[in-house]
């Protein structure tokens, strides 16, 4: 795999029961770079996330990981090499304080994931290194408040917070701004920016104003092959996308 992509499928492939979601896929991400994947509902965008993450395993095809064969790898050890991702549903624990949700993303390096039986204090340890990820996230002062009680684009922004913990080089963010409101797309699109310093970003995201804001390569996908690729000016100029996606899906 050539230096500058740090992810690569070849040829990858899943079907369903004769049906077709992910078809002959060859794509190549560049390092540190942002590129967003975009199409039409159905499209296989999520079946081609969830094929990368490992929680699906293709049909055919290879995936290659900093030039790793990652195929057929466990989800646990892809995430372990780097490649993190955040879900299209929040994935924090509302009863939990915005400080404790990012210490439990941390506890990994710690070596005690899973001793539920240990005192909170073995975490205090960590309260240095969660309140700097809350800072890069804009969510210092909100450190002692419960999950729950945040407005719905900082809980986004803590997401972000708890996949940086993991200390990714590259996240895949499954539709960042859905549901929210121009204030909080703003946020969360100058926070994407900011965190994609020495990191690579793959993105799902159906809002094209954000994607021709922050992506320096978008491609594609309708009914699981790749349409397009290219910078936004090149994409949104293509007749076929127009055709496919800006005019039935634009506004999905």
């Amino acid at each position: 795999m050539e230096q500058t992509s740090i992810l690569e499928t070849r040829h990858l492939t899943r079907e369903f029961k004769g049906f077709v979601a992910v078809d002959d896929v060859n794509l190549k991400i560049r390092r540190g770079t942002i590129h967003a994947l975009i199409g039409p509902n159905g499209a296989g965008k999520s079946t081609f996330f969830n094929l990368l993450t490992s929680f699906l395993k293709p049909t055919r095809g290879e995936i290659f990981y900093n030039g790793q064969n990652i195929t057929n790898m466990p989800p646990a050890k892809v995430a372990h090499l780097g490649m993190i991702r955040s879900f299209q549903i929040s994935a924090v624990f509302p009863h939990l304080s915005v400080l404790e949700n990012v210490r439990v993303a941390l506890q990994q390096r710690l070596g005690t994931s899973f001793h539920f039986w240990r005192s909170t204090r073995s975490l205090d340890k960590l309260n240095d290194e969660a309140m700097h990820l809350l800072e890069e996230v804009g969510l210092e002062h909100f450190s002692r408040v419960l999950t729950v009680e945040l407005p719905y684009g900082r809980k986004r922004a803590l997401e972000i917070a708890t996949t940086l913990a993991m200390n990714p080089q590259l996240m895949l963010l499954d539709e960042p701004t859905q549901g929210m409101g121009h204030e909080d797309v703003a946020r969360v699109t100058e926070l994407i920016r900011k965190v994609s310093e020495n990191r690579t970003i793959l993105m799902v995201e159906h809002n094209l104003s954000v994607v021709s804001n922050l992506s320096d390569t978008i491609t594609v996908l309708q009914r699981g092959t790749i349409l397009a690729e290219g910078d936004y000016a090149t994409v949104s100029a293509n007749p076929a996308v127009l055709e496919a996606y800006m005019g039935s899906s634009a506004h999905d």
